[in-house]
């Protein structure tokens, strides 16, 4: 009797989430999928299901592994809080404007693709951003507390602008919006940070 083939059940999950980020759930097919993992379809079928329990896995993969480093200058806490937001928008505009490929954000490609249909693919987005627009709130409220924002304004109406903003700027660019346009946008991103009243 043959052994089971053992593989990098990680690797594996992390190969699918490349070609899932790059051609979405609908343009990879079961071939793409067994030749970017290595593995058969009975392979996949046994460790997964099926093709779309591997692509909530990869999503997963993506939340966890790619958007901590994203988020990551948000949650600096050697930075002021005005610092982390806008060390924040910029590293999102560089990103952005390398992104050659045209891949984007995976949970914004997956919620234009399936967040109608998929009430799971849609509840996970929406659990992603609402953290997101946490970050962006709590650096928020640190630079009010800093002096550095005005204490009047809304953390998290103000934030949920910057996380417009910043999902807007990658739907731009992915359609063809020059890197000029996109700096522009973050600038004015931070140019609605607002300074505190003069006494």
């Amino acid at each position: 009797m043959a052994r089971p083939r053992k593989f990098d059940e990680a690797e594996v999950v992390r190969a699918a989430r490349d070609q899932f980020w790059l051609h979405g759930f609908n343009g990879t097919s079961l071939d793409d999928l067994t030749d970017v993992t290595g593995l058969g379809r009975g392979s996949l079928y046994g460790a997964f299901t099926d093709k779309r329990t591997l692509f909530l896995r990869a999503l997963d993969d993506y939340a966890t592994a790619v958007m901590d480093q994203v988020l990551a200058d948000l949650r600096d806490p050697e930075k002021s809080g005005r610092d982390r937001l806008i060390d924040h928008i910029w590293s999102i505009t560089r990103l952005l404007t390398a992104d050659t490929k045209g891949r984007g954000c995976l949970m914004a490609k997956s919620a234009a693709e399936m967040g109608a249909t998929d009430k799971e693919v849609a509840r996970r987005i929406r659990k992603w951003l609402d953290a997101y627009q946490r970050d962006i709130a709590e650096a928020i409220r640190a630079a009010q507390r800093d002096g550095d924002i005005d204490p009047a304004a809304d953390p998290d109406e103000l934030a949920l602008v910057i996380l417009a903003l910043l999902r807007g700027a990658e739907a731009l660019r992915k359609g063809g919006m020059p890197p000029r346009a996109i700096a522009a946008i973050a600038e004015r991103a931070i140019a609605l940070l607002p300074r505190p009243q003069a006494a």
